[in-house]
């Protein structure tokens, strides 16, 4: 399978930067929506506005953008040589694990969020900014690997 896009990689790797950008900015802006969530819960009116952009946020771009990375990446990975034992591929190895934590963070914001729905916030709001962090700190590791590809 190595090589196998030919003259598509360069269009699937376009598209899996696309779809990596808007899946990003949806991490970015989803854990700031739940903190002014939980902040608002008790002002009237305010929690059903929140669930409302959560909810667009996820439908139309978390989801569709987090399900395309993960085929487009697969696809690209395929194309290295990764499904068949190809050697030199540390980085990615690494990569891979990390777009699986932030897909896991992924599920835990649209989890938190689903608790904030039912008035169920646990976090302080110090530990829900800090955890903000997350997608960047990941985004970080996640380009100096694909880059660098230090291993």
């Amino acid at each position: 399978m190595t090589g196998m896009l030919g003259a598509a990689y360069p269009w699937v790797k376009a598209a899996h930067i696309i779809f990596v950008i808007f899946w990003m900015a949806g991490m970015f802006i989803l854990p700031r929506y739940l903190v002014h969530h939980q902040e608002g819960l008790a002002i009237p009116g305010e929690p059903e506005r929140w669930i409302a952009r959560e909810d667009k946020l996820r439908r139309m771009i978390l989801t569709p953008a987090m399900i395309l990375v993960w085929l487009l990446g697969l696809l690209l990975a395929a194309n290295l040589g990764l499904f068949e034992g190809g050697e030199g591929l540390g980085w990615l190895h690494a990569k891979l694990v990390l777009v699986l934590a932030l897909s896991g963070y992924h599920g835990w914001a649209v989890g938190y969020a689903r608790k904030l729905r039912t008035g169920r916030a646990n976090l302080s709001a110090r530990t829900l900014r800090m955890v903000n962090e997350v997608p960047a700190l990941a985004a970080v590791l996640i380009v100096v690997l694909a880059v660098v590809r230090p291993f």
